[in-house]
């Protein structure tokens, strides 16, 4: 299926269901940034409130947990690969918190923001109004994350609310909007996974919009000595557009400073852009931006 229907092909607002713990569901969690959307919080099966949880954000949080409610029937099921990695050891206790997009403004939401500044006119302004539906709205979705959302959840679960255990995860545009939010919000976010990282901006190979990428990484990389940062592209399907852009990131992120515990990017050859094959690796970025740990 083409890229313009994965970001807006309907979706049902059934309860997922997961094979272990529970969800609990913020319904149409309201905003004075965004327009309202359900939050979909994963709990592991020992979920204890006198324990305290690390916690993962996640992007396009209908599509986590099961497949049988996504418009296109797979799932990342985040919820199995958590409680696999918990059990054995691997992962420190953590709770999902998947935050759903909204289909019609998921590109705006995600296209992050401040790099606009660098997309000369008149590229920039047709990206605006046909392709970020005609106002960028990053900032004021990574304010609801931070100032709103956060602090709910920090209230309402067992969180460990610091730095250090708090991370942001997504693909695709939720790539673009996860090293967003680590560089926007360094002392909220301490790890970010950004799986099949959409570059592009847009639905075509493009120079504009990844100069503008390197030009904003370059000024607003977080500090390597307290963050860890997760990338990776396969070579198939929408992906295969990442070869070129991709290792120009790497080669970003390697001069701010990042070594191996702090950094790393990996290529999956034949990977697809979908849930299935993201679900395949899952456990890698969810190991290293917790504890830099490697997953072969």
């Amino acid at each position: 299926m083409s890229a313009q229907n994965i970001d807006s092909a309907p979706i049902a607002s059934t309860m997922p269901s997961v094979q272990s713990g529970r969800i609990e569901r913020l319904p149409l969690f309201p905003s004075k940034y965004v327009d309202p959307r359900n939050i979909d919080v994963w709990l592991p099966a020992n979920y204890n409130p006198k324990k305290r949880y690390n916690v993962l954000y996640m992007h396009d949080g209908q599509m986590l947990y099961d497949a049988s409610t996504t418009w296109n029937k797979k799932a990342w099921h985040v919820d199995q690969a958590v409680t696999k990695l918990v059990n054995s050891g691997q992962l420190p206790d953590t709770i999902i918190v998947g935050v759903w997009n909204i289909a019609p403004l998921r590109h705006s939401e995600y296209f992050p923001e401040k790099a606009l500044q660098w997309i000369a006119e008149p590229t920039r302004g047709r990206l605006i109004e046909k392709g970020l539906q005609g106002k960028a709205r990053a900032d004021n979705y990574l304010r609801f994350l931070v100032e709103e959302l956060k602090p709910a959840i920090d209230r309402q679960f067992s969180t460990l609310p610091d730095r250090d255990h708090t991370m942001i995860m997504g693909s695709s545009m939720g790539g673009l909007i996860s090293i967003y939010a680590i560089s926007e919000y360094p002392e909220v976010f301490g790890g970010a996974a950004c799986l099949s990282t959409h570059w592009p901006g847009t639905f075509e190979a493009n120079a504009s919009v990844p100069l503008a990428f390197f030009n904003y990484l370059q000024l607003h990389l977080p500090d390597p000595a307290h963050h860890r940062i997760y990338m990776d592209r396969g070579t198939a399907t929408l992906d295969s557009l990442y070869a070129v852009p991709q290792p120009f990131v790497d080669l970003i992120v390697r001069e701010k400073g990042y070594d191996d515990k702090h950094f790393i990017s990996r290529v999956f050859e034949g990977a697809k852009h979908d849930e299935s094959d993201w679900s395949i690796r899952l456990e890698l970025p969810l190991k290293f931006i917790a504890s830099g740990q490697l997953v072969n």
